[in-house]
């Protein structure tokens, strides 16, 4: 439920429905507006009586919130969140390009991939240092000595860093060295891990679960959102297909329908979503007009070399033709 407060109510009388809705055993939340008040409710299973509240000094209406997902929700947050990282917003009016190698492999190859990134156009360094592979005989990453790596080629280059986190040892490595948590499709509903995100106040970006619907992937923000953490970004990296031209099938239908249930920035990883280098660019031009807030794309200097997904990642020109245009297209449809 949504409890609307009138324009001139107190805090003394919103204090009174806070307490009122802690007293039945649920958590309020107030949300302020440009020009009034609403405290939202969450941890009640079914519908709340109107009457419990309507009766209270300031309150004006109450509306019914039958999604599971309130906090990610559009009714408890109709205006977009923005979420900040250093100098880098996501959110609406923006378009963030982030590009990096999939695996850190050294600290050579991060330090020169993490350069060209930068002057092509990245905004954020991506870089994988802990890597759940389908096959336990592939490359698995260098666990917190490419976190250190990414934290130097960071610092030489100043982009925020995004590395992903695979479970509790790793988050809190992940958490001191790199400026952005990614929670990777195979970790969407690892509610253990999901909830103790929640509890770090640091940039998330949850990527959509290969077979997860849409009420799927947004109860698995709320999993973060309860737990304190408001700062999400939410990632479609493709969901699975019959199809096996495609490593997965990109659904850039989410962003616009995610955009109409939710208030949270969305990105798209057209890399993961395709697993095919000459479809990223088509596909990132396709994120940025359906009104994603940006992409993730995997870049390698010498991908034959590469130890994970060379095949899918662009060469640093390459990139930098892709940032140019979507620079281009985003100057006419980014307000």
């Amino acid at each position: 439920m949504l409890i609307l407060m009138k324009a001139d109510s107190t805090e003394n009388q919103r204090k009174t429905v806070c307490e009122k809705i802690e007293k039945l055993g649920f958590r309020p939340h107030p949300i302020p507006g440009e020009h009034s008040m609403a405290i939202g409710i969450t941890g009640n299973d079914g519908p709340l009586e109107e009457r419990e509240f309507m009766s209270l000094e300031g309150v004006i209406k109450c509306i019914p919130v039958t999604v599971p997902y309130k906090l990610a929700g559009k009714d408890f947050k109709p205006k977009g969140t923005e979420v900040k990282v250093g100098p880098v917003t996501f959110g609406e009016g923006h378009f963030v390009i982030i590009g990096g190698p999939c695996s850190v492999e050294s600290e050579e190859q991060t330090i020169r991939i993490a350069k060209a990134v930068k002057k092509a156009g990245a905004q954020v360094l991506r870089g994988g240092a802990f890597k759940p592979r389908t096959s336990p005989y592939s490359f698995q990453g260098l666990g917190l000595e490419g976190l250190k790596i990414l934290k130097k080629a960071s610092a030489e280059t100043g982009l925020p860093v995004i590395s992903e986190a695979i479970d509790f040892e790793s988050l809190d490595a992940v958490s001191e060295y790199a400026d952005i948590i990614q929670i990777g499709a195979r970790n969407m509903q690892n509610f253990a891990l999901l909830q103790k995100v929640g509890k770090l106040q640091r940039p998330v970006v949850l990527k959509r679960g290969i077979s997860a619907t849409l009420e799927e992937w947004l109860s698995s923000a709320e999993y973060i959102m309860q737990n304190g953490n408001e700062k999400v970004i939410l990632c479609e990296r493709g969901i699975r297909s019959y199809d096996k031209y495609t490593r997965n099938l990109l659904d850039l239908s989410a962003v616009p329908a995610i955009k109409n249930l939710s208030h949270l920035p969305i990105i798209v990883d057209p890399s993961h979503g395709t697993g095919r280098k000459e479809l990223i660019t088509p596909m990132s031009k396709g994120a940025l007009a359906v009104g994603a807030h940006g992409i993730m794309v995997e870049v390698h200097d010498r991908p034959k070399e590469a130890l994970s997904d060379g095949h899918q990642a662009l060469l640093p020109h390459e990139f930098e033709a892709l940032a140019s245009s979507v620079e281009k297209i985003s100057s006419l449809l980014v307000p």
